[in-house]
């Protein structure tokens, strides 16, 4: 039998092909947040959680980021990263969007009502970048079908003509190499593929786009010394992107620490050629079925949409898979747990 690259960190109850809703726990997570919810409950002196460990969970997304820990802010959701982003754009200025992208990384921007807002196709994203555009706001992975931006392209779009760049990884992050230092900001929730407690969320920003992003929810965490910041305004905010702080849900955090010891350890290389693999299976799988993917483009991705088939979500659960319906797709998204059983699994479940 394959043994999953989690190994014993997973022991799933049935087939579990929707990490681009929710991912897995690892037993390690699992068990940091337990023992701080039972410190808490017993009223120990260290119930309430530690910065050390928050601190640790900085750094190590920053090592899978590729960048160091200052360009690294943490909050709770990717809604509010991307609000801090939106709040800071002058009146008038020109956002670049993906026609169907995740609301969490357009809505904040059309809530203003005084910036331009443009759509367009995916495969359209890098020719459409024009003198004016402002931001190029756009996901690495599409939620809906999986599809993989053009990444190299859109950044060089976006540097001949003065443009920032905001990417949303929350599909990506996990199992796609992330170099956040080649954006001006990145965000990802934790929840997905870094397999992190929901409550756990990452932003990252240029030094270059740090001058002009006003840090707006700043509170005493934010501060320089945030033990000295506690009353009154905060004098000194942090010289780094931690002045972008929300404050942190310590659980989420104990257990966001662990999780991504996991991923470093794997290694992101291994787990994108492990779901790559198991992708490509699925597709082939479909394609004797005489099914075909929602975006043949998206051979590159760990996600895998099936057109006209959201509607046998529950048929699968029946038997056992538990798959994504988004946007009229059976959508699937396969991880460092899953395996080629999973795969045939669901084939077997979708067959006549």
């Amino acid at each position: 039998m394959e043994t999953p690259l989690g190994g014993a960190e997973f022991a799933p109850a049935q087939t579990y092909l929707n990490t681009s809703a929710c991912g897995l726990l690892p037993r390690r997570t699992v068990d940091a947040v337990t023992a701080l919810a039972e410190e808490n409950a017993a009223g120990r002196p260290d119930g309430a959680g530690s910065f050390e460990v928050v601190a640790a969970a900085r750094e190590r997304f920053a090592r899978l980021a590729g960048v160091h820990p200052d360009r690294v802010a943490l909050g709770g959701s990717v809604t509010v990263h991307v609000a801090l982003i939106a709040a800071s754009l002058p009146p008038g200025a020109e956002v670049l969007f993906v026609e169907g992208d995740f609301s969490s990384v357009i809505t904040p921007f059309t809530v203003r009502g005084d910036l331009k807002t443009r759509f367009v196709p995916l495969e359209d994203l890098a020719g459409a970048v024009r003198p004016g555009t402002a931001l190029v706001a756009f996901s690495a992975a599409q939620s809906a079908d999986g599809r993989v931006a053009d990444l190299a392209a859109v950044r060089a779009a976006a540097a001949a003509h003065g443009a920032r760049t905001l990417l949303d990884a929350s599909q990506s992050a996990g199992w796609l190499p992330l170099d956040a230092g080649a954006y001006h900001y990145t965000v990802a929730g934790g929840y997905k593929y870094l397999l992190c407690p929901r409550g756990a969320s990452f932003l990252t920003v240029s030094e270059e786009a740090q001058e002009s992003l006003a840090p707006v929810h700043a509170g005493w965490v934010a501060g320089e010394d945030p033990w000295t910041s506690t009353y009154g305004p905060v004098e000194r905010l942090a010289a780094s992107a931690r002045r972008y702080d929300e404050p942190q849900s310590f659980l989420a955090y104990y257990g966001a620490e662990r999780s991504l010891a996991l991923l470093e350890e794997i290694g992101i290389e291994a787990i994108h050629a492990h779901g790559t693999a198991l992708a490509a299976r699925f597709r082939a799988g479909l394609a004797d079925l005489g099914h075909e993917p929602a975006a043949p483009g998206a051979a590159a991705s760990v996600i895998v949409a099936v057109p006209g088939l959201g509607g046998r979500q529950a048929e699968l659960a029946r038997a056992g898979v538990v798959v994504g319906a988004r946007a009229g797709n059976l959508r699937v998204g396969f991880h460092l747990y899953n395996t080629a059983a999973d795969v045939d699994r669901a084939l077997d479940a979708l067959s006549p």
